[in-house]
Protein backbone atom coordinates (compact mmCIF):
# COMPACT_ATOMS: atom_id res chain seq x y z
CA UNK A 1 0.00 0.00 0.00
CA UNK A 2 0.95 3.35 -0.58
CA UNK A 3 0.68 6.88 0.72
CA UNK A 4 -2.83 8.70 -0.54
CA UNK A 5 -2.58 12.39 -1.37
CA UNK A 6 -6.27 13.91 -1.60
CA UNK A 7 -6.80 15.79 -4.71
CA UNK A 8 -9.50 17.73 -3.90
CA UNK A 9 -9.04 20.24 -7.03
CA UNK A 10 -6.99 22.48 -3.93
CA UNK A 11 -3.04 22.65 -2.94
CA UNK A 12 0.15 21.46 -3.98
CA UNK A 13 -0.06 18.02 -4.16
CA UNK A 14 2.66 17.35 -6.75
CA UNK A 15 5.02 18.98 -4.58
CA UNK A 16 4.22 17.00 -2.04
CA UNK A 17 4.00 13.67 -4.03
CA UNK A 18 7.11 14.77 -5.32
CA UNK A 19 8.62 15.53 -1.54
CA UNK A 20 7.56 12.03 -0.95
CA UNK A 21 9.03 9.80 -3.58
CA UNK A 22 12.40 12.06 -2.66
CA UNK A 23 12.30 10.40 0.33
CA UNK A 24 11.65 7.17 -0.48
CA UNK A 25 8.18 6.39 0.00
CA UNK A 26 5.65 5.54 -2.57
CA UNK A 27 2.75 7.78 -3.08
CA UNK A 28 -0.69 8.11 -5.45
CA UNK A 29 -2.26 11.45 -6.28
CA UNK A 30 -6.06 10.94 -5.70
CA UNK A 31 -9.74 11.25 -5.78
CA UNK A 32 -10.67 7.93 -5.20
CA UNK A 33 -12.17 6.68 -1.97
CA UNK A 34 -11.44 3.08 -2.06
CA UNK A 35 -7.27 4.22 -2.66
CA UNK A 36 -7.11 6.91 0.20
CA UNK A 37 -8.82 3.53 2.85
CA UNK A 38 -7.04 1.59 1.49
CA UNK A 39 -3.69 3.39 1.71
CA UNK A 40 -1.05 3.24 4.50
CA UNK A 41 -1.41 6.85 5.39
CA UNK A 42 -3.06 9.87 4.01
CA UNK A 43 -2.03 13.50 3.36
CA UNK A 44 -4.40 16.32 3.03
CA UNK A 45 -2.99 19.23 1.43
CA UNK A 46 -4.04 22.72 0.99
CA UNK A 47 -3.50 26.33 -1.07
CA UNK A 48 -6.75 28.75 -0.96
CA UNK A 49 -9.55 30.09 0.87
CA UNK A 50 -11.28 27.76 3.84
CA UNK A 51 -14.81 27.79 2.63
CA UNK A 52 -13.95 26.74 -1.13
CA UNK A 53 -11.97 23.81 -0.21
CA UNK A 54 -14.75 22.35 2.00
CA UNK A 55 -17.04 23.10 -0.16
CA UNK A 56 -14.72 20.80 -2.97
CA UNK A 57 -14.60 18.93 -0.05
CA UNK A 58 -18.63 17.67 0.72
CA UNK A 59 -18.79 17.91 -3.11
CA UNK A 60 -17.11 15.16 -4.11
CA UNK A 61 -17.62 13.32 -1.12
CA UNK A 62 -14.41 13.38 0.16
CA UNK A 63 -14.79 14.95 3.28
CA UNK A 64 -16.55 11.73 4.59
CA UNK A 65 -13.76 9.81 3.38
CA UNK A 66 -11.53 11.75 5.30
CA UNK A 67 -13.39 11.92 8.34
CA UNK A 68 -12.95 7.71 8.07
CA UNK A 69 -9.20 7.84 7.75
CA UNK A 70 -9.32 9.64 11.05
CA UNK A 71 -11.88 7.39 12.81
CA UNK A 72 -9.76 4.21 11.70
CA UNK A 73 -6.71 5.22 12.89
CA UNK A 74 -4.72 5.75 9.86
CA UNK A 75 -2.05 8.24 10.03
CA UNK A 76 -3.55 11.01 8.41
CA UNK A 77 -1.64 14.67 8.12
CA UNK A 78 -3.09 17.91 7.20
CA UNK A 79 -1.02 20.68 5.39
CA UNK A 80 -1.18 24.22 5.20
CA UNK A 81 -4.63 25.15 4.41
CA UNK A 82 -5.34 21.40 5.44
CA UNK A 83 -4.54 21.57 8.75
CA UNK A 84 -6.71 24.33 9.15
CA UNK A 85 -9.71 22.10 7.53
CA UNK A 86 -9.02 19.39 10.44
CA UNK A 87 -10.83 21.75 13.15
CA UNK A 88 -14.24 22.56 13.12
CA UNK A 89 -14.61 25.75 11.57
CA UNK A 90 -12.91 29.29 10.34
CA UNK A 91 -13.85 32.77 9.97
CA UNK A 92 -12.09 33.05 6.67
CA UNK A 93 -14.49 35.68 4.59
CA UNK A 94 -17.36 34.48 6.88
CA UNK A 95 -18.14 31.45 8.96
CA UNK A 96 -17.32 27.90 7.27
CA UNK A 97 -17.79 24.35 9.20
CA UNK A 98 -14.77 22.49 8.87
CA UNK A 99 -14.18 18.87 9.19
CA UNK A 100 -14.77 18.63 12.92
CA UNK A 101 -11.73 15.45 13.04
CA UNK A 102 -10.26 18.34 16.04
CA UNK A 103 -11.72 20.89 18.66
CA UNK A 104 -10.90 23.99 17.71
CA UNK A 105 -11.31 27.40 15.10
CA UNK A 106 -9.45 29.27 12.79
CA UNK A 107 -9.14 32.91 13.33
CA UNK A 108 -7.58 35.53 11.72
CA UNK A 109 -4.02 37.52 12.71
CA UNK A 110 -5.11 41.26 13.99
CA UNK A 111 -2.78 42.92 12.04
CA UNK A 112 -1.57 45.96 13.71
CA UNK A 113 2.63 46.39 14.44
CA UNK A 114 3.50 43.25 12.00
CA UNK A 115 2.34 41.89 8.79
CA UNK A 116 -0.48 39.82 7.30
CA UNK A 117 -0.17 37.59 6.11
CA UNK A 118 2.68 35.90 8.38
CA UNK A 119 5.07 35.03 5.90
CA UNK A 120 8.73 33.77 6.10
CA UNK A 121 11.14 31.63 8.31
CA UNK A 122 10.05 30.91 11.85
CA UNK A 123 11.45 28.97 14.70
CA UNK A 124 9.87 25.90 16.02
CA UNK A 125 9.42 25.80 19.42
CA UNK A 126 8.52 22.02 20.64
CA UNK A 127 5.65 21.54 22.92
CA UNK A 128 5.70 17.97 23.32
CA UNK A 129 9.00 17.07 22.67
CA UNK A 130 8.66 13.05 23.34
CA UNK A 131 6.12 13.14 20.13
CA UNK A 132 7.04 10.67 17.62
CA UNK A 133 6.76 13.76 14.54
CA UNK A 134 9.94 14.83 16.44
CA UNK A 135 12.00 11.57 16.38
CA UNK A 136 15.98 12.59 16.37
CA UNK A 137 15.03 16.16 15.54
CA UNK A 138 16.40 18.94 16.79
CA UNK A 139 14.70 22.50 17.01
CA UNK A 140 14.70 24.77 13.92
CA UNK A 141 13.13 26.57 11.35
CA UNK A 142 10.30 26.60 8.92
CA UNK A 143 8.69 28.37 6.11
CA UNK A 144 5.19 29.97 7.08
CA UNK A 145 2.78 31.31 4.32
CA UNK A 146 -0.54 32.81 6.03
CA UNK A 147 -3.14 34.91 7.15
CA UNK A 148 -4.95 32.60 9.82
CA UNK A 149 -4.10 30.84 12.45
CA UNK A 150 -5.27 27.95 14.42
CA UNK A 151 -7.12 28.16 17.93
CA UNK A 152 -6.78 24.36 19.42
CA UNK A 153 -9.70 23.84 21.95
CA UNK A 154 -7.12 21.69 23.39
CA UNK A 155 -4.02 22.02 25.34
CA UNK A 156 -2.29 18.61 24.67
CA UNK A 157 -3.32 18.61 21.02
CA UNK A 158 -0.51 21.12 20.51
CA UNK A 159 2.37 19.91 19.63
CA UNK A 160 4.67 23.10 18.47
CA UNK A 161 4.50 26.54 18.30
CA UNK A 162 6.12 29.62 16.48
CA UNK A 163 6.22 32.93 17.96
CA UNK A 164 4.91 36.10 15.40
CA UNK A 165 4.44 38.82 17.81
CA UNK A 166 1.84 36.19 19.81
CA UNK A 167 2.25 31.99 20.28
CA UNK A 168 1.27 30.44 16.44
CA UNK A 169 -0.07 27.06 16.22
CA UNK A 170 2.68 25.09 14.13
CA UNK A 171 2.06 21.90 14.67
CA UNK A 172 -0.80 19.70 15.85
CA UNK A 173 -1.46 16.09 16.73
CA UNK A 174 -3.85 13.56 18.03
CA UNK A 175 -3.64 10.02 18.30
CA UNK A 176 -2.30 9.53 14.19
CA UNK A 177 -4.00 12.73 13.47
CA UNK A 178 -0.74 15.93 12.66
CA UNK A 179 -1.21 19.15 11.06
CA UNK A 180 1.19 21.71 9.80
CA UNK A 181 0.73 24.85 9.35
CA UNK A 182 3.77 25.10 7.02
CA UNK A 183 4.26 23.42 3.81
CA UNK A 184 6.98 20.84 4.73
CA UNK A 185 8.25 20.21 1.68
CA UNK A 186 9.48 23.89 1.11
CA UNK A 187 11.27 23.85 4.73
CA UNK A 188 14.12 23.02 3.98
CA UNK A 189 16.02 20.12 5.92
CA UNK A 190 13.73 20.30 8.86
CA UNK A 191 10.60 20.37 7.19
CA UNK A 192 11.60 17.38 5.15
CA UNK A 193 12.50 15.57 8.43
CA UNK A 194 9.27 16.26 9.60
CA UNK A 195 7.53 14.88 6.55
CA UNK A 196 9.93 11.59 6.80
CA UNK A 197 9.20 11.08 10.23
CA UNK A 198 5.21 11.32 9.61
CA UNK A 199 5.38 9.00 6.27
CA UNK A 200 7.75 6.63 8.63
CA UNK A 201 4.81 6.38 11.36
CA UNK A 202 2.14 5.77 8.15
CA UNK A 203 4.38 3.20 6.80
CA UNK A 204 4.34 1.47 10.43
CA UNK A 205 0.94 0.74 11.06
CA UNK A 206 -0.99 -2.02 8.92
Amino acid sequence: MTIAIVDYGMGNLHSVAKACERLGFDTIVTNDPSIILGAKGVILPGVGAFGDAMQHLQESGLATTVKEVAQSGKPLLGICLGMQLLFDRSEEHGIHHGLGILPGHVVRFEGGSYKVPHMGWNHLTYTQSTSPLFEGLTEGHVYFVHSYHVLPDRKEDLLAVTDYEQPVTAIVGAGHVYGMQFHPEKSGELGMSLLRNFLTIAEGKN
